[in-house]
């Protein structure tokens, strides 16, 4: 059974975390959610963790599913408000694991809570904008992306009239949501009907400056890719491996953006012992 609860921020802010309330004799592993999502933690995730005896946690980053919206939020921001999680549940070393969206989140609490992540994985996560290679090419549909680059204002425009391009996921994508990954999809429609203001400010926290140094990372860090990712290309995360000095890189040449989320269960063994 899967706890809710609302915690209040020290500016004030709600945010709606989750608690898987596992014995956590392995750990405790914080879960970043992708754009858009709730930060209800999935089915997949819930039973990988259980079967490996880690506590999962997750949250609603702002804007999303519950917790208040932080208008010019950048991606550093996540690292103080899942300090002040982990300190509301009573925990003092855990591990970080994010996909898509959650992937620089996750790479942000690594960055500046070097006392207290033990470990990251980042699955299918963007890189931060830079002109050190293509980060456009390969996106199918990168228009999000694009206004973001102008700001709050485009970017909520854009919405107006943005479709989802369904040539953005593979054959294996789509398998994956009719099958194990299913809560995820179900998830992201009930994201997006609440309203769109946590994926703008995701998308124009991506194209700016960050607020981290990748490498001050000092934990190990994993990066999990699809090699046939139509919305987060390969490069992004050949180009993340090159910057973190302890990070290793799994290539799935077959899987698309979603496929490679069933490399979850084999990222948890991965993460060091008694994390």
């Amino acid at each position: 059974m899967v706890a809710s609860r609302d915690i209040r921020l020290s500016d004030g802010r709600i945010v709606r975390a989750y608690d898987s309330e596992h014995d956590g004799r392995a750990g405790v592993l914080l879960w970043h959610h992708g754009s858009p999502q709730t930060g209800a933690p999935l089915d997949p995730l819930l039973t990988a963790a259980g079967e490996r005896g880690i506590r999962l946690l997750s949250y609603g980053r702002p804007g999303y599913g519950g917790s208040t919206r932080l208008p010019g939020r950048n991606v550093a921001a996540a690292a103080r408000d899942v300090e002040q999680i982990a300190d509301a549940f009573g925990i003092e070393r855990f591990a970080v694991m994010g996909a898509s969206g959650g992937g620089p989140h996750t790479l942000a609490c690594a960055a500046e809570l070097p006392d207290r992540v033990t470990a990251a994985v980042c699955l299918a996560g963007i890189a931060p904008f830079t002109d050190e290679f293509d980060w456009f090419a390969g996106m199918v549909s990168p228009g999000g992306l694009e206004a973001a680059m102008r700001g709050t204002a485009a970017r909520a425009s854009f919405a107006e009239t943005d479709e989802f391009d369904t040539a953005s996921f593979i054959p294996a994508d789509w398998d994956a949501l009719a099958g194990q990954w299913s809560s995820l999809g179900a998830d992201a429609q009930r994201a997006g009907e609440a309203g769109i203001e946590g994926l703008i400010d995701d998308d124009v926290a991506f194209v700016s400056p960050w607020g981290i140094e990748l490498s001050a990372i000092t934990a190990p860090v994993l990066l999990v890719q699809g090699g046939q990712d139509r919305v987060v290309p390969p490069a992004h995360a050949d180009w993340l491996h090159q910057q973190i000095p302890k990070a290793q890189l799994w290539t799935r040449p077959e899987d698309g953006h979603v496929s490679v989320l069933r490399e979850c269960a084999a990222a948890m063994d991965w993460l060091p012992a008694s994390f």
